[in-house]
Formats: structure tokens, C-alpha cells, sequence
């Protein structure tokens, strides 16, 4: 069972910079796809970055440009970087894996993954 832990939430103004930030367990970590979604009050959850195994990242149109991905295989985590931040990014960020071997589906689907962290809330202030 893969567990995955997100941590960096945090309170700030619009147009700061926020590091999230997702540690996750398991010793194939690096063939995972990896991913983040949100989830805003009475919306339904969305897409907002992914990564693959070999480094290819995929970003929601409302975050390219102001959003990195990324990760450090050694340290089994995974970044969302976000500058530039507006309250429309307000929401609770999960965490989530792909550990299937040979997976082929949409990264930007929520059925996709099959491991998800409790979340960690963002809030941006006007």
C-alpha cells in the first residue's frame, strides 16, 4: 500500500508563491505518475499538474505558466511549485499516485490514480 503525505498548505496573498509538496512511500516510487488535483468548496474536483515516470509534465490550462511539477526520485517526492497566486487557486491540493506498471490512461483523469493523500489547504487572499 502506497501512502502519500502532502504538506506546504498555507494562508498568503494574492500574487505570492507556494511549494507544495508530496512525500510518498514504496520502493518503485520512481515508475509512478504522479499528480495533483484540487478541490474548491461545492466544486468537483480538478486536474492541475502531473508527471510521469520519465519527467514529462501535463498542467491544466488555468495554472500553465504559473505552475511547476516535479520530482526527486531519491527522496520520493513530488513539487507543485505555484507563483503568481490568485484566489481562484483556493482549494484543498491532493496528492496522487499512478503506481500501475504499464498504465496508459488520461493523467488528467481522477479514475486514473489509485492513491490519494488527505490534502493540504490553500487559501489566497484578494
Amino acid at each position: 500500500q502506497v501512502q502519500l503525505v502532502e504538506s506546504g498548505g498555507g494562508l498568503v496573498q494574492a500574487g505570492a508563491s507556494l511549494r507544495l509538496s508530496c512525500a510518498a512511500s514504496g520502493r518503485s516510487f520512481s515508475t509512478y505518475a504522479m499528480a495533483w488535483f484540487r478541490q474548491a468548496p461545492g466544486k468537483e474536483r480538478e486536474f492541475v499538474a502531473a508527471i510521469n515516470w520519465s519527467g514529462g509534465t501535463y498542467y491544466a490550462d488555468s495554472v500553465k505558466g504559473r505552475c511547476t511539477i516535479s520530482r526527486v526520485n531519491a527522496k520520493n517526492t513530488v513539487y507543485l511549485q505555484m507563483n503568481s497566486l490568485k484566489p481562484e487557486d483556493t482549494a484543498v491540493y491532493y496528492c496522487a499516485a499512478r503506481t500501475k506498471f504499464g498504465a496508459s490512461g488520461s493523467l488528467y483523469s481522477t479514475y486514473e490514480y489509485d492513491y490519494w493523500g488527505q490534502g493540504t489547504q490553500v487559501t489566497v487572499s484578494s
